[in-house]
């Protein structure tokens, strides 16, 4: 199995939570960007993110 393209953080500058708004972070260990005061974080599947909030886990 290929490992996954990795996920190009620059990206970080043109993204904002679809709901809020606000800047994200940038989770490397989950392969997610979480949004704290929207409380989702979104997969990063194959080094795309993936900014649908159906497709967010909701954070604790």
């Amino acid at each position: 199995m290929t490992p996954s393209p990795a996920f190009d953080r620059r990206m970080l500058e043109a993204l904002v939570c679809p709901v809020t708004q606000t800047t994200l972070e940038y989770d490397a260990e989950k392969q997610e960007l979480l949004s704290r005061r929207a409380r989702l974080a979104f997969p990063i599947r194959e080094g795309i993110p993936v900014m649908l909030v159906d497709e967010a886990r909701k954070l604790d």
